[in-house]
């Protein structure tokens, strides 16, 4: 029978947490937006307190490194660019939307996101296409799989490691799809003050929950594949770095839809989820960051079954 109590310990912690922050937010009169960065720790504060109080172990919720498994790494850098661009790609396809080849990413410079006032520093120029892309890209990188994943891991030990450990039971699909449901949820309070979706901010809510659902079982895939919750957070971290590039390079049409949370991001991840149901989803056991370990100690026990077995009957003669 399934223990349903570490489930509970981890969402009572996060509702506690994030009313915590709406209460201050409220308090302070300071914007949830302002407090994003803070408030991404929070499933991993709640992780931690879930796997204090018995189960599932650090270890066991992914927290080690997937040596073995380095490629991976490299598979979640990957990932998340191609997504984005195939979905900037699908954008430009759309009547109102149209291709601005000189943008600045960086910075919002040639775009409506370009900063307003004078005397803010433009920040670093881009050369011309299609350099301004590879050099987005060279940078979505390195602040992926650096300060982005830092600050990605505050979610993914939680949603990636500990919540998705404990609903292993059940199976892949199921445990996405609960996931990626109090992941979008989770999303509410700073959704509600305009974040990603600053004209519809109640529909907003909606999207973001449909794109977390379409989003988590890619990244639960590319994490049982890692046996590690690095992974899944350079996946973030990389795609949070790399998600301005469709709005800047793709201007037009509507926030819902020109997004990488919204209506084109949920179609490209629906495409990637979709290739893994046909490819097969890999099991969901409590045990998947171990695998690699007790797939380890399988074969050393076959081997020495095999010198006993080999040498019991000379010895027995």
């Amino acid at each position: 029978m399934t223990d349903r109590r570490p489930i509970v310990v981890f969402l009572s912690s996060l509702i506690v947490l994030a009313g915590a922050f709406v209460l201050i937010s409220g308090v302070t009169d300071v914007s949830m937006i302002a407090f994003a960065p803070a408030y991404m720790f929070t499933p991993m504060v709640a992780g931690i307190v879930t796997c204090l109080t018995g189960s599932p172990s650090f270890e066991q919720a992914g927290l080690r490194a997937p040596w073995g498994r380095l490629r991976w790494l490299a598979i979640a850098v990957a990932v998340p660019l191609v997504l984005i661009l195939l979905g900037t790609g699908i954008a430009l396809l759309l009547p109102d939307v149209s291709f601005v080849p000189d943008a600045n990413p960086l910075t919002g410079e040639g775009t409506e996101f370009a900063p307003t006032d004078a005397e803010q520093p433009a920040g670093p120029s881009l050369p011309d296409w299609p350099l301004n892309l590879l050099v987005t890209i060279v940078v979505a990188v390195v602040a992926g799989v650096t300060i982005n994943a830092v600050f990605a891991f505050g979610e993914e030990f939680g949603w990636r490691g500990v919540f998705l450990t404990e609903l292993a039971p059940y199976g892949f699909w199921p445990a996405s799809a609960a996931t990626g449901l109090v992941w979008g949820l989770w999303h509410a309070p700073v959704i509600l003050e305009g974040y990603n979706y600053p004209n519809y901010p109640v529909v907003g809510v909606g999207v973001m929950v449909a794109a977390c659902l379409a989003m988590s079982p890619v990244y639960t895939y590319i994490t049982l594949n890692a046996e590690s919750v690095i992974s899944p957070s350079i996946f973030h971290g990389t795609f949070n770095a790399f998600g301005t590039t469709m709005i800047v390079f793709a201007q037009g049409g509507s926030e819902l839809v020109v997004n990488p949370v919204g209506a084109v991001g949920i179609l490209v991840f629906g495409l990637a989820t979709a290739a893994i149901a046909v490819r097969g989803a890999p099991a969901l056991t409590r045990e998947w960051a171990l695998d690699d370990e007790r797939e380890a100690e399988r074969e050393g026990a076959t081997g020495s079954g095999a010198e006993i077995d080999s040498t019991g009957p000379e010895n027995g003669t």
